[in-house]
């Protein structure tokens, strides 16, 4: 996603783009097709609703050009108050914008190699980098261990020196809406918040419990005796949620809070919600039931929800590793190398979570790469703006102990003023976020190649 965004950024400023792609030469455990930008976990790109930190990146995005988050409105589907896209759709719909771009070269195959003192260069790689690249990076991080060795990931505590750093993500199964029993559901959407476009799939005490113990029986995929399962928190795979205590996941993903049942009028007791796949409504997946059970289990376990007794799965749920660089050591806040400055990071490789971080990272990485070429100033976004805010997370926070970060507004830096009200204080934030940012886009978002 973040490649496609910034060959496409390079390619509208006038330069000639050369867009490597290995697959389907040589494909990944998580990818299906060979399609640009497809979505490996779930469809959504967060919340729509104004004045929340995934608004204002978006709205940034969107003040600045991005392509990818207009075809993402373009493939939307139904999902409350939430940006969620027809996966297919919208991947497909990415590669044809790409191969249209006749500035952009494309090219099939694995890159092992980089000339980091030649020509311009965007890594870009995503959530699972290939291991002879994940080596190269390795070189030029000057790392002085095999943490870019398949099989041989470093910690994520590792020293300063090591670059390679990693979490391990996970995939949310996937159902046939027609092997839904809607009898035993209903549709809303939490605290009425937008349409009601969510199935929710209540549990009464004793069904929480016949599934709690289930699931928490239940066998997961064995472990290699490299692998040391090194999840993100905010992607836990529901089986370890479970571990943590029997009631973790009613405040969880199965939280019934503001999800009232129009057929009783209570809250349940815990709630699983399903969210529309694609355009045409014929699929759905589980909302934050990723896990790493083995497939069989899975279908036992899962198929004791109310209403998925006969479920009819498209995709089970698992793990893949994802793999990032130790950024507060590697990069400027302009996303270059501090040490070889024609060579940028952008997407989940340095160090963001999340689509939408992952396509603004690949936006800043293209507009700052096009400004190197043209030798005009490359000036970082404002730190008060949402890009600013998350790019200066991922260049300055604690190397000993970092992690990918989703936007949040903990990431911006607080308002001179102390605003006591929650919502009066992020709706500050976002005006002036907004204003710095339009400020910053007037002096650098016009910068193209001279003919």
């Amino acid at each position: 996603m973040a490649g496609s965004e910034a060959a496409w950024q390079c390619a509208r400023r006038g330069l000639d783009v050369e867009l490597f792609e290995m697959r389907p030469v040589r494909s990944t455990p998580a990818h299906q097709t060979a399609d640009f930008a497809e979505l490996v976990c779930s469809n959504s790109l967060k919340s729509d609703s104004e004045n929340t930190a995934p608004w204002l990146l978006k709205e940034e995005m969107r003040r600045a050009g991005s392509l990818l988050l207009e075809i993402a409105r373009e493939c939307a589907v139904p999902a409350g108050h939430a940006l969620a896209v027809d996966r297919v759709t919208f991947a497909s719909r990415v590669t044809e914008a790409i191969y249209r771009e006749s500035r952009i070269r494309i090219r099939r195959e694995e890159v092992t190699a980089v000339d980091e003192s030649g020509v311009v260069t965007i890594i870009a790689t995503g959530p699972l980098t290939s291991d002879a690249l994940s080596s190269e990076i390795a070189r030029l991080s000057g790392a002085k261990s095999e943490a870019g060795r398949a099989g041989a990931p470093a910690p994520r505590n590792s020293d300063s020196h090591c670059p390679h750093l990693y979490f391990y993500d996970s995939i949310s199964p996937i159902v046939e809406a027609d092997s839904i029993d809607m009898s035993r559901v209903y549709m809303a959407a939490r605290y009425d918040k937008g349409s009601t476009d969510y199935i929710n799939c209540p549990m009464t005490p004793e069904e929480y419990g016949l599934f709690y113990d289930a699931l928490v029986a239940a066998q997961s995929v064995e472990e290699r005796d490299w692998e040391k399962l090194n999840y993100f928190e905010s992607c836990l795979p529901i089986e370890e949620i479970a571990r943590r205590g029997r009631d973790t996941l009613r405040f969880g993903p199965m939280k019934p809070v503001g999800l009232i049942d129009p057929r009783t009028g209570r809250m349940p007791y815990a709630v699983v919600q399903l969210r529309q796949e694609n355009l045409r409504a014929d699929s759905y997946n589980l909302v934050g039931f990723q896990n790493h059970l083995k497939f069989g289990e899975q279908a036992r376990v899962l198929r004791l929800i109310p209403g998925l007794e006969n479920a009819r799965f498209l995709r089970y749920g698992q793990i893949h590793r994802n793999t990032y660089i130790n950024a507060p050591t590697l990069l400027q806040e302009t996303l270059q190398m501090k040490t070889y400055p024609q060579v940028f990071f952008a997407g989940q490789i340095c160090g963001v979570e999340g689509y939408v971080e992952s396509i603004a990272t690949g936006l800043l990485a293209g507009m700052h790469a096009a400004a190197l070429v043209c030798g005009a100033d490359i000036a970082p976004a404002p730190r008060a703006s949402a890009f600013g805010s998350l790019t200066h997370y991922v260049t300055h926070a604690d190397a000993k102990n970092f992690q990918p970060a989703n936007i949040t507004f903990d990431l911006l830096p607080p308002l001179a003023k102390k605003i006591r009200d929650r919502k009066e204080r992020h709706r500050a934030q976002c005006e002036l976020a907004l204003k710095e940012f339009d400020a910053w886009m007037d002096r650098v978002g016009s910068v193209t190649v001279k003919a």
